[in-house]
Parts: C-alpha cells; sequence; structure tokens
C-alpha cells in the first residue's frame, strides 16, 4: 500500500471541497503523489417523485452538477500544486441508473465500504473526507461515512477535514 497514493470522497458539499482545499495545501508542491477524486452516486428513493421522468430528471442534474464538482475539485488541486498527471477523478454510477452487467457501480448501501474498496483496488494508503456535520443523533441512527472509514480502514491513514 502506497501513502503517496491519496483518494479524496467527495459528495459535492462544501465540506467535501474543503476537504479538498485541505489536501491541496498539504500535498501541493511535493513530489510522488497520485491523486484520486471519488464520487460514489446515491440516487434519490424513487418514491420521493411523481413519476419515473421527474425522477430520471433529477438522477442526471445530479450526475451533471457531481462531475462539475469533481473538474472543480481537480483544478483545485492543481491549483495547489499538484500537477494535472497526478490528479484524476472517478464517478461511480448507482447501479440502479445503470444497465445490468454495465461493469463498476455503486449498490448505495455502504459508501465507506464502497470507498474502502476503491482504496484497496488502486492501493491508496491515505483517504481524505469531509466531516458532512450530521448531528448526533443522525449519527447514531444512520451513522456517517467518515465515521465508518476511521473504523474499517486497516493500515491506511484517513484524515477527517471538518
Amino acid at each position: 500500500m502506497d501513502f503517496k497514493k491519496v483518494l479524496i470522497a467527495v459528495d459535492g458539499s462544501e465540506n467535501s471541497l474543503r476537504a479538498v482545499r485541505y489536501a491541496a495545501a498539504i500535498l501541493g508542491g511535493g513530489t510522488g503523489y497520485a491523486v484520486r477524486l471519488v464520487h460514489i452516486e446515491r440516487l434519490p428513493e424513487r418514491d420521493m417523485f411523481p413519476d419515473e421522468s421527474a425522477w430520471s430528471g433529477q438522477c442526471r442534474e445530479h450526475s451533471r452538477a457531481m462531475r462539475e464538482f469533481l473538474d472543480e475539485a481537480g483544478r483545485v488541486l492543481e491549483a495547489g500544486g499538484l500537477s494535472g498527471g497526478t490528479v484524476c477523478s472517478q464517478y461511480v454510477d448507482s447501479c440502479a441508473a445503470r444497465p445490468e452487467g454495465a461493469g463498476d457501480c455503486s449498490h448505495g448501501r455502504n459508501i465507506a465500504l464502497e470507498i474502502l474498496s476503491i482504496a484497496e483496488r488502486e492501493d491508496c494508503g491515505t483517504l481524505v473526507i469531509g466531516r458532512r456535520g450530521v448531528s448526533k443523533a443522525e449519527e447514531f441512527l444512520f451513522g456517517s461515512v467518515s465515521n465508518k472509514l476511521i473504523h474499517h480502514a486497516k493500515d491506511r491513514t484517513v484524515w477527517v477535514v471538518s
């Protein structure tokens, strides 16, 4: 496992952009770093929309906005001193929105474990994530991605940026 291979998990929030800025400040100007920006798609519940068309439209809008966010995060890292060749982005589509057998996709059940699976596959020794800011009650009931990463990331460094 290579600690200079850094995976930054983003969700489009200000806190995840803060984590990107922090990583740029710490890693920028250094040598040998490879940074992978990752977003795991989590689609809204279909039942929250009046019909399939409204749900599909919202899913497309979310995908477009997150891809723009990944591009912006890449520019932040490059502006911080990481060269473009050392930064890549990965958007992991939801399996609900992809045809069966279309390759890697997210089931959306456990985002933290999906992040760890990518980190293992890509040999990333450092994980960076923004603290989402859930309340204590929400964290108790639903958990948080950062908390789950901390508890399940064996032999990896985890930076939780607040």
